[in-house]
């Protein structure tokens, strides 16, 4: 009975050790070919030196970019002065239908991570997301400093320093405007002498 057993067991074994070890033969049946439709190619960043912020026919929307050229971003409030209040921004560059992302925006100490996905604009496909008014990564926007917009995939565009879009995300969030102080210049007294 033992040797019968161990006949058993010699048998498995063996045909077990008929069987090849794991190979990479097995990776190379997986077809390597790339689809058909991918991700598009990734855009340069544009240049910004002579960009601007520009008011438009809505006291509550902006856009951002070189005079006489395509826009490159714009920042809208909807609900202004409410707790619903948000601002909607839009990357103008090219996104994949259906494609979603988060949108950079990092200045003035800030860091904004913002969820965006692909829209339809005037026929064309363009990242755009709505982001509560509060929330305070919009203060990257404070024009002490340059800030930083990137999505994957459209370059990163500098934004040149201005009052506008912070002036624009106070009014969303229903802020009363910030009163600029106007500087008291001490003047000595005048001494009027008589006329001789």
């Amino acid at each position: 009975m033992r040797r019968a057993s161990l006949a058993g067991v010699l048998v498995v074994v063996s045909l077990a050790g008929c069987k090849p070890p794991p190979t990479d033969n097995a990776a190379a049946r997986v077809s390597l070919i790339a689809p058909a439709e991918g991700p598009s190619a990734p855009l340069p960043s544009p240049d910004t030196t002579r960009a601007i912020w520009a008011s438009t026919g809505s006291a509550l929307r902006l856009v951002y970019g070189v005079p006489g050229e395509p826009v490159l971003l714009a920042l809208e409030c909807l609900d202004p002065a409410t707790p619903e209040a948000r601002l909607k921004i839009t990357r103008h560059a090219p996104a994949d239908p259906g494609a979603s992302a988060i949108l950079a925006l990092i200045g003035n100490g800030y860091i904004g991570r913002l969820p965006v996905e692909a829209a339809s604009l005037k026929g064309q496909r363009v990242w755009e997301g709505e982001v509560p008014a509060l929330t305070p990564e919009w203060d990257a926007l404070k024009p002490e400093r340059e800030a930083t917009v990137t999505v994957p995939g459209a370059g990163l565009v500098r934004l040149n320093p201005s009052p506008l879009p912070m002036a624009l995300v106070e009014a969303c969030r229903g802020e009363p405007p910030v009163p600029v102080p106007v500087p008291q210049v001490e003047t000595a007294p005048i001494v009027m002498s008589p006329i001789p």
